[in-house]
């Protein structure tokens, strides 16, 4: 009896983590309703995800009990920051820790797309307890391998990305090559993971996926007489800054 029922039972050999990336309170209920093991918090998914506000942040640590790392991202476009931005993450951090999130989700390049590892080692300093996930900013690192071995050695304890690919399916080689690589760092698959490929990442080893499983859900029956989205913004080179002269220009015309 007992051996009709381990060939009947799913092998579960390895338990893998499955981290779902929620944008609203709604998506990380139904995340851990689904039974996800984890939830990376953020906001605004179509721009790659930012930090979510104060409002999202008490709501989460409220309803939510399986573990939550929040994204600190100041804005959308490159991981290349100002010293404005620096402080703006600093101060994020400092909130997860206040509300007591697991831990928090980050990234830092130089322009050159080299890590940013003086203002990583002070960021990760300023956790503390709060675990790390480096996120993925990584896909634009011009040497993956070096950039592993840096994290390896820092106390950031996951690496999210694609294998430097649109989709992580396109990406596994790299992926493979970095999992085998990496002394302590898991490195989690991410983009463009579903239900049709999740188990290709557990047969080559993986212990953790990354997935947003978004469905676009109608919330309107009749489309606004003038939309609020600007495709021309979105922009990983170019940021869209408010301009001082022609802000000056404005003011002194009605003024």
């Amino acid at each position: 009896m007992t051996y009709i029922w381990l060939l009947l039972r799913p092998l579960n050999i390895m338990n893998m983590i499955v981290e779902v990336c929620a944008n609203t309170l709604e998506s990380a209920v139904n995340a851990e309703k689904a039974g996800a093991d984890r939830i990376e918090l953020c906001s605004e998914l179509a721009v790659g995800g930012i930090t979510p506000s104060y409002g999202i942040l008490k709501a989460v640590i409220d309803k939510i009990s399986i573990p939550v790392r929040v994204l600190v991202r100041p804005r959308s476009g490159n991981f290349t920051y100002s010293d404005y931005e620096f402080q703006i993450m600093k101060e994020n951090i400092k909130l997860c820790k206040e509300f007591g999130y697991d831990g928090v989700v980050l990234g830092m390049l130089d322009a050159d797309f080299a890590l940013d590892e003086k203002r990583l080692d002070a960021l990760s300093l300023l956790c503390d307890d709060l675990k790390i996930t480096f996120h993925r900013a990584f896909d634009w690192v011009s040497n993956p391998m070096q950039a592993l071995d840096w994290i390896d050695n820092s106390i950031i304890d996951t690496i999210l990305t694609s294998g430097q690919e649109k989709k992580a399916v396109d990406g596994i080689s790299l992926l493979t090559k970095l999992n085998k690589t990496s002394n302590k760092t898991m490195i989690m698959p991410g983009s463009g993971i579903d239900f049709k490929n999740a188990h290709l990442f557990k047969e080559q080893g993986f212990k953790a996926i990354h997935l947003s499983a978004v469905q676009m859900v109608q919330r309107l029956n009749v489309n606004p007489k003038v939309g609020m989205n600007s495709p021309q913004m979105l922009s990983d080179s170019f940021l869209p800054i408010s301009n001082l002269e022609m802000i000056q220009e404005v003011v002194k015309s009605v003024k």
